[in-house]
């Protein structure tokens, strides 16, 4: 039986956080067992900010490489730069034909980005749905893992698969929906109890894969915590309860046990739940990061892994922009 295809792609900008190993990354450890996926670093995205050209390759291959150092196999998957794949541009100005400047003013996350940088409202930060919607279709993709605030990019490329396929008489795109792997997924939020961690925002409050030991050990000790429990068995504020998260995601269970029994019991030390919590996280990040690093020592090594994925990725792209070219009438020869 053929496999479901999946597509999920992330931004070249910023360091990857504990936020993306446990909202993404460790479910496409999953998904690349029983699903056919295209994992891409988005590259043409992160264009919309202007990141220095010195700066860029080097964030594309420490991307890719963190991923591949979370357990992220290239055999099994097609991991690519958004980049390397000519046919996603190509239906991204195909699909820009088929979408409405009025609709696009409307996505809050376009009049967050005006909000925020007044000064930069360039038109790939407009068109920023149709480039995701061409990601997607581009495989003829049929689940794709987002989170909330990208479900109403996906509900525009529903839209923009259906306005082709009515425009052209011509049943080519299905209809992409949210793929939920499974309900355990933990939103990880900032240390400090402000939203969630981010890979620009609350920098010292977030952990990133790539943090050296003492600095892991640094932003544990200084998580927000309070006096404590005033009554047996009390509910955790939000932020509590983010370090017992972090801590059943990284730590031995008993481990978890003994510090959960003793917050119940109003007996909590956070000194010491905090100190037990750094280190468990340090053996957790550890082996990431320096295999990470070892990675992207290894320029050449990293170079063949994007460019098989790029391979696999355009071979599945060229069938369906040909299909594309045709029911719009492009195909003269």
């Amino acid at each position: 039986m053929q496999k479901e295809i999946v597509v999920s792609g992330i931004r070249s900008t910023g360091f990857l956080h504990l936020g993306n190993y446990f909202g993404a990354i460790h479910n496409y450890l999953k998904m690349q067992e029983d699903y056919n996926c295209y994992f891409f670093v988005a590259d043409f995205h992160s264009l919309t900010t202007h990141p220095d050209p010195k700066d860029l390759k080097q964030s594309v291959f420490r991307v890719a490489a963190e991923n591949i150092a979370s357990g992220l196999d290239p055999e099994k998957v097609a991991l690519y730069a958004q980049t390397d794949v000519p046919e996603i541009p190509e239906l991204y100005l195909l699909m820009n034909m088929l979408a409405y400047k009025g609709e696009l003013e409307k996505v809050p996350t376009f009049k967050d980005k005006v909000r925020l940088s007044p000064d930069n409202v360039n038109a790939g930060l407009l068109t920023y749905p149709v480039l995701m919607a061409a990601d997607i279709l581009i495989h003829r993709a049929v689940k794709v893992p987002v989170g909330k605030d990208q479900e109403q990019h996906l509900e525009m490329a529903r839209n923009f698969a259906n306005r082709f396929n009515t425009r052209y008489n011509i049943d080519l795109f299905p209809e992409p929906h949210v793929f939920r792997f499974d309900n355990n997924t933990v939103k990880i939020m900032s240390l400090d109890g402000n939203g969630k961690m981010s890979k620009s925002e609350n920098q010292n409050a977030t952990i990133y894969l790539n943090d050296e030991d003492e600095v892991i050990r640094k932003k544990i000790m200084k998580a927000k915590t309070d006096s404590g429990p005033a009554e047996p068995n009390a509910e955790m504020p939000d932020y509590i309860q983010n370090l017992f998260d972090l801590m059943k995601l990284v730590a031995p269970a008993d481990t978890y046990e003994h510090f959960k029994s003793s917050y119940d019991s109003c007996n909590i030390r956070y000194g010491d739940f905090k100190k037990q919590l750094a280190e468990d996280m340090v053996n957790f990040v550890a082996p990431i990061r320096t295999r990470a690093q070892d990675l992207q020592k290894d320029e050449a090594q990293l170079q063949r892994i994007l460019k098989l994925g790029a391979e696999k990725a355009r071979a599945s792209a060229a069938k369906t922009l040909s299909e594309a070219r045709k029911a719009i009438g492009i195909n003269y020869y």
